[in-house]
C-alpha cells in the first residue's frame, strides 16, 4: 500500500469534485490498463481489507476486454518487512515511523510471499495481462507505485517496459484509489505518460482525508478522472 509520498495527507476533508472525464474513449495499441494489487489481502477477509474492494473485480474483468495490454501489480512482502508494524517494537498498524527514505506508515502483516493472501483474487478474469510485477519485496523499502518504490529511487523497470512498446496511455484500475493507485498515476505523470484513473473500478481506504487528498493531488498534476462507462468496450 501508499502512504502519498510520507504520512498521509490529514485534514483534507472537502470533496473533490469530477473533472478531467472523457467519453467514447476507445484504448489502442498504444494504451495499457494497469489493474493494481486486486489480491486476497486488500478485499474483505484479508489482512489489510479496503471496504468493498471486491467490487471492483466484476468492473475490472469487464474494461480489460477493451485493452490490447494489460499490466497485473501483486504487493509481494517477505516476512517482516518494515512496513509491517510488527517489525517494529511497541508500534502497531497505521502508526508510523521513520525510515532510512522518509515517513513511513506501518502497516498489518499483509500480502506475504507465497501466502494465500497475497494471491490475486480468484475471480479476476485476464486473460490478456502479459506481465505481472511484483512489489514490495526489497526488506527495507516499501513499494506502492507501479513504476518507483517509496525511496523513490529504485525503479521497478515498468516504465522502459511500456516505453519499449510503444504504449504512451496508462489507465489504472484496483487498490486503494488514494494509496497504490494514486502513486502509480502520479508516478505515470512524472515519467510523461498520459494517466488516467477509473474512478469506479477503484477502491478507497480513506485514512484522515486521504481519498480528497489524493484526488486533489492527482488532478493538479494531470491525471484524467473517468469512469468505466467513459470507456468504448466491444
Amino acid at each position: 500500500m501508499s502512504n502519498m509520498g510520507s504520512a498521509p495527507q490529514r485534514r483534507i476533508s472537502a470533496a473533490i469534485p469530477a473533472s478531467g472525464a472523457a467519453t467514447g474513449i476507445r484504448p489502442d495499441g498504444r494504451a495499457v490498463l494497469i489493474v493494481v494489487d486486486v489480491q486476497n489481502g486488500f478485499i474483505p477477509g484479508g489482512a489489510l481489507p479496503v471496504a468493498r474492494g471486491d467490487e471492483v473485480v466484476p468492473v475490472v474483468n469487464r474494461i480489460a476486454t477493451a485493452f490490447e495490454n494489460v499490466v497485473i501489480t501483486q504487493d509481494w512482502h517477505p516476512p517482516g518487512h518494515a512496513s509491517f508494524a510488527s517489525a517494529h517494537a511497541g508500534k502497531k498498524p497505521f502508526d508510523s515511523t521513520r525510515l532510512a527514505y522518509g515517513q513511513q506508515v506501518l502497516w498489518p502483516d499483509h500480502c506475504v510471499q507465497g501466502s494465500e493472501d497475497a494471491a490475486l483474487h480468484r475471480d479476476l478474469q485476464l486473460p490478456r495481462a502479459q506481465l505481472i510485477l511484483r512489489k514490495g519485496f526489497h526488506p527495507h523499502v516499501d513499494s506502492y507505485s507501479a513504476f518507483t518504490e517509496a525511496d523513490r529511487k529504485t525503479t521497478t523497470g515498468l516504465a522502459g517496459y511500456l516505453r519499449q512498446r510503444g504504449i504512451r496511455r496508462v489507465f489504472v484500475a484496483g487498490l486503494a484509489t488514494d494509496f497504490c493507485v494514486a502513486w502509480t498515476a502520479l508516478d505515470a505523470r512524472r515519467l510523461g505518460f498520459e494517466a488516467h484513473v477509473i474512478e469506479d473500478a477503484c477502491r478507497a481506504i480513506d485514512l484522515d482525508g486521504s481519498l480528497s487528498a489524493a484526488w486533489k493531488q492527482m488532478l493538479a498534476r494531470g491525471v484524467r478522472r473517468i469512469q468505466s462507462g467513459d470507456l468504448r468496450i466491444a
